[in-house]
């Protein structure tokens, strides 16, 4: 989709974990090393379908909430982002499919880039720094940056006023349904692009879904 219909498209906003970097499964696997003290096998189910797209802050509520853990749910959160930013001191997350190319795409259509996430800025300059990216990107904005993270809207709202957009001139990437919704709540039409992770999440508020990146810029660069 180019925008809403009449209004030129300027920006895309892209969601970090899952959509550009491809950091669940690692994520998944440092959750488990946080939970295994406490006696907890997280399951890839569990995690597909409660944690993968939502803030580390909101996971560790969710896990003691279910597996009724009697221990401090920050305490927890704190934990797993200790882990998260020693995998992060050692190497980069490693880039989905095609993101390079796709930032590459939009950067030489001249199309301004964001990326809204509800991971940590670190990872997000992490990624940056390590491939590159940085010349390209204009505006981060990450858990740390608002109070209510997604499925909020408020990282999206906080971009678009960063960048001075209208929701309408702006289309928003994403992989989870969490993620959709902060964007939808916040007026952008976004393109839900799935992972093995999120394939059970529900998309149908999306404007268009795909099977990756390259998928979506083939069609959309063929509309502009």
């Amino acid at each position: 989709m180019a925008g809403h219909p009449g209004t030129t498209l300027q920006a895309v906003l892209f969601d970090h974990d899952g959509t550009l970097i491809d950091s669940e499964a690692v994520h998944f696997g440092l959750w488990q090393e946080t939970l295994k003290p406490f006696g907890v096998s997280l399951t890839e189910q569990y995690y597909n379908e409660v944690m993968a797209g939502v803030p580390t802050p909101q996971n560790g509520i969710d896990v003691v909430r279910d597996f009724k853990l009697n221990t401090d749910a920050q305490q927890l959160a704190n934990t797993k982002t200790q882990l998260t930013e020693n995998y992060l001191h050692k190497q980069p997350f490693p880039l989905m499919p095609f993101a390079k190319e796709t930032l590459a795409l939009c950067h030489q259509r001249g199309l301004r880039i964001a990326i809204v996430t509800g991971g940590s800025k670190y990872s997000v300059q992490r990624t940056l720094s390590c491939y590159g990216f940085s010349q390209w990107v204009e505006c981060v904005v990450a858990v740390e940056d608002v109070e209510r993270s997604k499925p909020a809207p408020d990282c999206y709202l906080k971009a678009l006023n960063i960048m001075q957009l209208s929701a309408q001139q702006a289309i928003a990437i994403e992989d989870t349904e969490h993620g959709l919704a902060a964007a939808v709540a916040a007026g952008l039409d976004c393109v839900a692009i799935p992972t093995a992770q999120s394939a059970g999440h529900d998309f149908t508020t999306a404007v268009a879904q795909y099977e990756d990146l390259s998928e979506w810029t083939g069609t959309q660069f063929n509309r502009l």
